[in-house]
Formats: structure tokens, sequence, C-alpha cells
């Protein structure tokens, strides 16, 4: 079974509080839960000690026993030391691609470069062509 240490949302709309928990990665986000060794309230200031509140000993034999933290709790849980040192590190994640468009988006955006450059040919051709025209008018 694949423990996941995790927030479950709870408070009323627009007023988010949320526990954290250790559950089968297959129960959904607010349900069935196994054990809630903490709270997070987003709404607190970031320096009041009340904002983040975990049970570091209960939150490190999950570890030990292999629940795999979220990235958000991650974040939580290398902030808080057992025994002398922090109960794991967590190191910010690197997508490069993340704000890359997709595959669509980037044939969309390469057919209206070609159309772009098409229709500048053509407001060049023309001006191009006229040119002559013109002179051969001036010259008679």
């Amino acid at each position: 079974m694949a423990l996941k240490i995790r927030l479950a949302r709870g408070g009323s709309k627009k007023r988010p509080f949320y526990s954290v928990v250790v559950a089968d990665a297959r129960a959904p986000r607010d349900g069935r839960f196994i054990e809630k060794i903490g709270t997070y309230d987003p709404r607190q200031p970031k320096d009041s000690e009340n904002r983040v509140q975990i049970d570091g000993e209960k939150a490190a034999e999950w570890v030990r026993k292999g629940a795999q933290p979220t990235d958000r709790v991650a974040r939580f849980l290398s902030q808080i030391e057992v025994d002398g040192k922090p109960i794991l590190t967590w190191e910010h994640g690197n997508n490069p691609k993340k704000g890359e468009p997709g595959k669509k988006a980037q044939e969309r955006a390469a057919e209206k470069a070609e159309k772009a450059a098409a229709a500048a040919e053509a407001a060049a051709a023309p001006a191009e062509e006229e040119a002559p025209a013109a002179e051969e008018a001036a010259s008679e």
C-alpha cells in the first residue's frame, strides 16, 4: 500500500484550513486517512507559530515507514527538526518545460508565423512592381 503525507482541505468557502494527514495514495484528497499528524492554516501570517503545526516525531516515523510527502508537506517537514536534524531535505523542483506551450499551440504559432511572413512578402512585392510602372509613366 503506497502511503502519502498530504493536505486534506477543510474550512468553508474562501476560508481554507488544512489537516496534514497520512493516507493511502488511492484515497480521495478529503476522504479516508490513516492518521492526522498536524494542521496548516494559510490565513495566518508566515511568521506565526500557529500557521503550521506538525507532530515531528509522528511525521519522522511515517517517513521511515516509507510514506511519501507531497511537495508542500515536504517543504514543511524540511523545517521541522527531530533529534537535531530535519526530518527530510527539500529541494525546489526544476521543470524547465513547464512554461512551454503544448504541441497544438506550437503548431498554431508556426502557422501564424508562416501567414505573417507570406503577408509581408505580398506587401513588399506589389510595391516593387509599381515602382517600374511609375518610372515608365514619368519618362513618357
